[in-house]
């Protein structure tokens, strides 16, 4: 199922963000090559960083929670989770 996924970032978490910016490309690369990302992209306030947006493709509720486990923005502190948001969507094929 396709989603939409909405994380802000924690307040003051820029720095965090880019000390683990690279290992969060790699792995968002790896889904993008897997099929489980569509499209990803941050957002962006007053020119600033300040969260992420991204269209995924999972089976299920397990597979959206082991990307998590191991997403560095969620285990680093960048995402804040009690804001999460995570939105079934349907996307017009590529094709």
């Amino acid at each position: 199922m396709q989603y939409l996924v909405i994380a802000y970032d924690n307040e003051g978490a820029l720095e965090k963000r880019l000390e683990v910016r690279e290992a969060h490309i790699t792995g968002a690369k790896k889904m993008i090559a897997d099929g489980k990302i569509i499209s990803v992209g941050a957002l962006i306030e007053e020119d600033k960083m300040v969260g992420s947006t991204a269209y995924v493709d999972f089976e299920n509720d397990d597979e959206i929670n082991e990307w998590l486990s191991n997403e560095p923005y969620v285990t680093n502190g960048v995402w804040n989770m009690d804001e999460f948001q995570i939105v079934p969507v349907k996307l017009l094929p590529k094709d």
